[in-house]
């Protein structure tokens, strides 16, 4: 357990959270509470969990003393002094934290939707500008889904419309931007979708955003204000169950992508997820291609802080890696 703490908060350190490298830290030299919650589940995700639970509580209102330390709930105490009033959450709170780590941690982060949109532009260009099908496994709330409707701000300049979400320094190098983007369909799917006009989803994907990094809170808040104007449809299903049947459609460049997600896939599945899409790869034509955008680890069964954006474009269907960023998408470096 103490282990699994400690290399947790490493992973918060490269990716800038002091507050949760000191709670993680601070669990490790009293992993007793800890236990109490996570008992043997030392995996990432099911600590990722138990502070998704913890702060959804803050959210909530429900544990004003530990709030006081949350940037998120307004709180104005020290975020590296909010251990004591953590562990007693802990404690308190125990099988309510427990029972909630059934639910896989849904971050949607927003900062991932640097990689796709590259990827689109690099599809849009190959494909002399075909409309995009745009499908994703493990869409979560389907922010991302949305993703040509945010503004990506670059050493170049800006890409993207005016809008509520704006990503600063969101590419190093550039992707084709001037080729024409439309998506002319959005879908996806998860286990649990959530509703991203719905204030209990918006809070239960805010308690995964970590809650000192004010850019990655704001640019949620931002999304769901974009979310509430463009419509995308996420349907309750696994990843596998999603694409089976995938099929090329005439006239329109079907693109599945997804960001993070492939971790979370048993073998089985992940080995019918690439199967669905071979398949479709196998059909597509010029006037009907298919391509699979993705933005996880080098090793793709593992969560890793540097990511890259693969693309393998049928007809053809050779991976092409192009560019690689943080996990949670900013900045992506294009190769």
């Amino acid at each position: 357990m103490r282990r699994a703490l400690l290399a947790q908060a490493r992973g918060c350190a490269q990716l800038g959270s002091p507050m949760y490298v000191e709670l993680l830290t601070r669990a490790a030299d009293d992993p007793g509470a800890v236990a109490a919650v996570l008992g043997d589940r030392t995996r990432p995700g099911f600590i990722l969990g138990m502070l998704g639970a913890v702060h959804r509580l803050v959210l909530e209102g429900r544990v004003p003393e530990l709030a006081a330390h949350y940037p998120t709930a307004g709180g104005t105490e020290d975020p590296l002094d909010a251990w004591p009033a953590f562990r007693d959450v802990l404690i308190e709170h125990a099988a309510e934290i427990r029972d909630g780590l059934t639910d896989t941690p849904q971050t949607n982060e927003v900062g991932r939707a640097a990689p796709p949109v590259g990827g689109l532009l690099t599809v849009a260009e190959a494909t002399g500008g075909l409309p995009v099908r745009l499908l994703e496994a493990g869409a979560s709330a389907g922010l991302n889904l949305r993703a040509d409707h945010f503004r990506l701000l670059h050493e170049g300049g800006a890409y993207g419309p005016e809008s509520p979400v704006v990503l600063a320094g969101a590419w190093r190098g550039l992707p084709p931007v001037d080729a024409p983007l439309a998506v002319a369909e959005r879908r996806g799917c998860d286990p649990n979708p959530l509703d991203a006009t719905s204030p209990d989803a918006q809070r239960r994907l805010l308690s995964y955003v970590w809650p000192d990094q004010a850019g990655r809170v704001a640019r949620l808040r931002a999304a769901f204000e974009v979310a509430a104007r463009v419509p995308a449809t996420v349907v309750r299903a696994g990843a596998a169950d999603f694409l089976d049947g995938l099929a090329p459609r005439q006239g329109v460049t079907t693109v599945v992508w997804h960001s993070t997600m492939r971790p979370y896939l048993s073998d089985d599945e992940a080995a019918r997820v690439d199967r669905h899409i071979e398949n479709a790869g196998a059909a597509a034509t010029e006037d009907a291609p298919v391509a699979h955008l993705t933005f996880e680890g080098r090793d793709a069964a593992r969560l890793d802080a540097v990511q890259v954006v693969a693309l393998r474009l049928w007809p053809g269907g050779e991976r092409t890696i192009l560019g690689e960023g943080r996990s949670h998408g900013l900045p992506t470096t294009w190769f």
